[in-house]
């Protein structure tokens, strides 16, 4: 064991759980709260998992300052935020303000780490999008523009309070229990013996495997400041749709292709690409490559589709 705490707010989401499992088996002590355990406090394999909102009420009856605060907790989804926009921005701003309210009030050494997203840079075309001030960001979804709020909070407290703080935004992530975005329903239409998808094929995509991310989250802590740098989460190589649906198929239905309506989606971007310069200069280089992750993202599929 280290001594070190982490506190992951969102612990049971897609995302947190691999936040958690890189810190468990680091040594770390973890803390997760949020919602999906199913007790207030339950124990599971040496994490103690609270169930509840991420308040600031909640986040003090922990009784812990920890060493780090992973805020993995908000909204998840551009089409959750446009149907019903004030909830998101309570699941997301009024999350963040809670858990920095939280470190400025009651644990001022904890150092904060804010999985953002890149629907803050909007559909602009300024790809490959790059961090910090070197890009204009412009949401075009109530969800990027409550990430971009979060992300001014954060600047904020670390500005007037001096809470140390680091910014990731995330492009694609993936990895086995994602159930929505494009594997899960690719996964879902081969099951249905439908190969039609919206767009060209020709539009990319930045992929980053969630064990990655989660390494990167831990690179950036030891980089946080009150200068609240921000990073790009993302391998910085571009792969197009059918190129990822290409190796899926491999997996799962290798005699089939996946065909394109040449029609794009509403609101689907057609091109997202990163700039990961300033990312590698905290010494993390994403380690699996999209054609294994994707291979095990099959594996996890046909596995959970079978249970």
């Amino acid at each position: 064991m280290t001594g070190k705490t982490v506190l992951v707010t969102g612990a049971r989401g897609f995302l947190g759980r691999f936040v958690v499992e890189h810190y468990r088996s680091a040594g770390w002590r973890v803390v997760g709260l949020g919602h999906g355990a199913p007790n207030d406090v339950a124990h599971d394999d040496g994490v103690a998992w609270h169930h509840g909102e991420v308040e600031l009420t909640a986040l003090e009856r922990l009784g812990i300052e920890p060493d780090l605060l992973v805020h993995c907790a908000g909204s998840g989804s551009v089409a959750a935020s446009i149907a019903d926009p004030f909830g998101d921005h309570g699941r997301t701003v009024g999350s963040t303000a809670a858990v920095l309210e939280f470190v400025r009030r009651s644990s001022p050494r904890t150092v904060v780490v804010y999985p953002s997203s890149a629907a803050v840079y909007g559909n602009a075309a300024h790809c490959p999008a790059s961090e910090g001030g070197k890009a204009r960001l412009r949401p075009a979804s109530p969800y990027g523009a409550h990430k971009l709020m979060a992300e001014h909070l954060c600047a904020s407290y670390g500005e007037h309070f001096g809470v140390s703080v680091a910014v990731v935004r995330f492009f694609s992530i993936y990895g086995e229990g994602l159930r929505k975005q494009l594997l899960w329903d690719a996964c879902r239409k081969i099951g249905q013996g439908d190969d039609l998808y919206f767009g060209t094929g020709e539009e990319s995509r930045d992929w980053l495997h969630a064990e990655d991310a989660a390494r990167l989250i831990a690179a950036v802590a030891g980089h946080a400041s009150p200068a609240c740098p921000v990073y790009n989460g993302a391998s910085g190589t571009p792969t197009t749709v059918r190129q990822a649906l290409t190796l899926l198929y491999r997996e799962l239905a290798p005699r089939r292709s996946p065909r394109f309506s040449m029609r794009a989606r509403t609101g689907d971007p057609r091109d997202l690409r990163a700039d990961i310069g300033h990312t590698l200069t905290t010494g993390w280089l994403p380690e699996i490559r999209l054609a294994q992750g994707v291979v095990r993202y099959a594996r996890w599929f046909r596995a959970v589709r079978h249970d």
